[in-house]
């Protein structure tokens, strides 16, 4: 793996090792279940529903209770609050159902035990008669079924759709079946709540948005959000599986400690966390494009349909952002996109990484690769020609004006240092030879936006203490979960300061230091967190800045902080001397710090707006090969070239290309989830369910940043969000198989390809393709 960073001589910029590396490959992070737990604590498990979706009619428990060690059985009626967890206010997400269960796998009650083995034993002994109730367990049977909605979709127009195909010399309608993808984080879901007096509860919770919990577990126990605190020092890993689904572990643990006057602790097996927990939606897009000649697209109309699960949860966002995302890189004249965040009887599918995007994104990809079939033409000159431009073709569906836009120079830098247009006709070379094993190659782009579609989000708080000592505590209202956060924040305060990164100390995650804070998500940590710590700096600086010039009597202005020292024309002043004076003189030297993003606004009745601060961009090149006897594949080779404007960290932003491509790999490829007919999710375990393993990463990865990129907009240090975007890089995969596949019916047919694509699908392709249009 071939990797390319430049040094450069500040604290930010510059490649810094994860604040937390050394721990984690050591043993020694401190997850929520390393925490020394208080004496006397219990642990409680779930018992979860066997049915999709049926009635109680008799919910026995006397099992239950007379089961060793067991303390207590909490069921709906034990809830002191509200039995709800939904995020999105629509009461449709109980903590414990009752009367009716409505997927495989929905809590039902909670064991609260000495031990944790007691509580997972005793949770299996539930008697429970059922009343089956029909229950759609798919997209396509949920449309079947006249399935409701679980939110009010978005439509997204702009242009005469029906005018534009008329006028358009081809006209080609398709659909394509986009798998769901587990969120798998090595760590799974825990919670533990320790009661305090009277109402209060704290909570140690692997969540990525710590507000939201205290949200959740104040209206569960019929309290103040005041009195509820919720603590995260890091989660390992999130991928967005620990947005909302966190509240129900959080909830059932506080309303167990609350119960019992005791510390309790709550962490699922594997297989029940699996089963119990939202998924990448699942989606199926219908489309109908029409184009010219030359590939440029005149009009397109699409709708997603997404798998929601039996609950709201964020499909109304995911759904939308599905919608925000069909358009990639690309300049529609006329376009029609509609949603539709469908009801199922399966668990309530939520975030991950991309919300919906990448989705959106490969079912806009697999357009353009159906027009390049159609016209025999290379699928990369079919993107060219329907880039966004500068200044013109330049409007979203969603009627924000892209001017930012540098993928077409991000492309041709990719296209050239990758040789693509060399080795793709050395494939094609080699394929015209006939053989079991087929090659294919694609250059696919990205164009991700940056912000929370809900602007009210786009928000963050920071705390900063300067200590008499001149060490740092710094505390943001962001979370890390293995993706740099607070390193980056960390970087950002010492080169305010003028100090090393020694010098300033990472804090736990904690609603009672920063309130209200958004969830870690949307890509937009750094963004965020970073310019509120800035801001809580600077209000620090101008205070001892002030302090300094009366002192010497010079102007304020002229005051600098750097090298671990105050400069002031010919003062070179000891940063701990005068921090020490400074407190002497009564100068506070505590700053909240606030950020929230400028410009952005989105009307979703009118579906328009600017919901995107700015757009971050990438490109990758994926060489493949297929045994077309067995469907077998490897990726042989992968270029990437990505924008994450003026990095804050390269070493962090490479790591988050590298590790969001092979997920998104392994999203697109191996990772199938499958139920069956009862609706139990059958890949529930690593045994079952594939991610990708160290021998799936690419044969040759290449892997840069854009060093000449800068984000135009006033971003911290003018860096961009890393999070997300690479994900989307691994379409450039699932492209290349198509061609390699294609190769058996002389490329003129488009396999159309649904995701995964795993080696069954793949070798089902082939034999399908084989047989429609043989190789000349």
């Amino acid at each position: 793996m071939n990797v390319t960073v430049k040094t450069p001589a500040t604290v930010v910029h510059r490649p810094t090792a994860h604040d937390s590396a050394a721990k984690h490959v050591s043993g020694n992070a401190d997850y929520v279940d390393d925490l020394k737990s208080p004496d006397g604590t219990l642990h409680a498990y779930l018992g979860l529903s066997q049915r999709a979706h049926a009635k109680v009619k008799r919910l026995d428990l006397s099992k239950v209770w007379q089961a060793p060690g067991v303390v207590a059985v909490l069921t709906s009626a034990d809830v002191p609050g509200v039995n709800d967890i939904s995020p999105v206010g629509k009461h449709d997400d109980p903590i414990f159902s009752d009367s009716e269960v409505q997927f495989f796998g929905q809590p039902m009650f909670a064991v609260v035990a000495h031990t944790r083995d007691q509580a997972r034993r005793a949770a299996k002994l539930a008697e429970v008669d059922y009343e089956d109730l029909p229950a759609a367990l798919s997209i396509d049977e949920a449309i079947a079924a006249g399935s409701e909605l679980v939110t009010e979709p978005l439509t997204l127009k702009r242009g005469d759709v029906e005018a534009g195909m008329k006028g358009a010399p081809h006209v080609l309608s398709g659909e394509m079946v986009i798998g769901g993808q587990e969120h798998f984080y090595l760590e799974g879901h825990v919670a533990m709540a320790i009661p305090g007096e009277d109402e209060d509860v704290t909570v140690f919770s692997s969540t990525q948005h710590p507000s939201e919990v205290q949200h959740m577990v104040a209206h569960a126990l019929g309290v103040k959000s005041a009195s509820v605190t919720v603590n995260i020092r890091r989660m390992g890993g999130g991928f967005g599986g620990k947005e909302t689904q966190a509240n129900l572990f959080a909830a059932v643990a506080a309303i167990a400690a609350k119960h019992t006057g005791q510390a309790v602790k709550i962490r699922p097996d594997r297989d029940d966390d699996m089963t119990a927990t939202g998924k990448r939606h699942d989606f199926k897009a219908t489309y109908k494009v029409g184009f010219d000649d030359n590939g440029k697209i005149h009009a397109v109309d699409a709708t997603f349909a997404a798998n929601a699960g039996f609950s709201a949860d964020l499909s109304g966002p995911v759904s939308d952002r599905a919608l925000f995302h069909a358009d990639n890189a690309y300049f529609f004249p006329a376009v029609h996109l509609n949603s539709l965040p469908l009801k199922t009887n399966t668990v309530s599918n939520t975030a991950f990484r991309g919300f919906g995007g990448p989705q959106g994104l490969i079912g806009g990809e697999r357009m353009i690769e159906e027009i390049a079939y159609a016209l025999g033409m290379d699928p990369l000159d079919v993107r060219k020609a329907n880039f966004y431009g500068i200044g013109e073709r330049n409007v979203t569906p969603y009627h924000q004006e892209v001017t930012d836009n540098i993928v077409a120079r991000l492309v041709e830098d990719l296209e050239q240092s990758s040789d693509y247009r060399a080795r793709r006709q050395t494939i094609i070379d080699f394929n015209a030879r006939g053989g079991v094993i087929r090659k294919g190659i694609a250059l696919t782009p990205v164009k991700f936006g940056i912000s929370f579609t809900a602007t009210w989000y786009n928000q963050a708080g920071a705390l900063v203490h300067v200590y008499r000592d001149g060490s740092v505590h710094l505390n943001h209202g962001g979370t890390e979960m293995g993706q740099g956060l607070n390193i980056k924040v960390a970087q950002v305060v010492a080169d305010e300061f003028g100090l090393t990164l020694d010098d300033v100390k990472i804090t736990a995650t904690n609603t009672d230091k920063v309130p209200n804070t958004s969830a870690t998500a949307a890509s937009s940590g750094s963004d965020l967190n970073a310019m509120a710590a800035a801001d809580a700096c600077r209000q620090i600086k101008s205070r001892l800045a002030e302090y300094v010039a009366e002192k010497y009597g010079e102007p304020a202005s002229d005051v600098t902080f750097e090298n671990g020292a105050v400069m002031l024309r010919n003062h070179h002043l000891d940063w701990q001397t005068i921090v020490s004076e400074a407190y002497m003189a009564r100068i506070h030297l505590s700053a909240a710090g606030y950020y929230k993003t400028p410009g952005i606004h989105w009307d979703r009745n009118k579906g328009q707006g600017r919901p995107f601060y700015y757009f971050a961009y990438g490109a990758s090149v994926s060489e493949v090969s297929i045994d077309t006897l067995t469907g077998e594949y490897q990726v042989d080779r992968v270029d990437i070239l990505h924008d994450v404007g003026k990095s804050l960290n390269p070493a962090v932003d490479l790591g988050q290309v590298e590790g969001g491509f092979i997920q998104g790999m392994g999203w697109l490829t191996t990772e199938e989830l499958k139920w069956n007919d009862k609706g139990m999710l059958t890949t529930h375990a690593p045994s079952t369910y594939k991610i990708p393993l160290a021998s799936d990463v690419p044969r040759v990865f290449n892997v840069r940043l854009a060093e000449w990129s800068e984000n135009v907009e006033r971003t911290i240090r003018r860096s961009k969000a890393v999070g997300e975007p690479p994900l989307m890089l691994a379409v450039s995969v699932v492209e290349a198989l198509s061609m390699a596949v294609a190769s058996v019916a002389n490329y003129k047919v488009c396999p159309r390809l649904n995701t995964p694509v795993t080696p069954e699908r793949v070798l089902m392709a082939v034999t399908r393709l084989s047989a429609e249009g043989p190789s000349e």
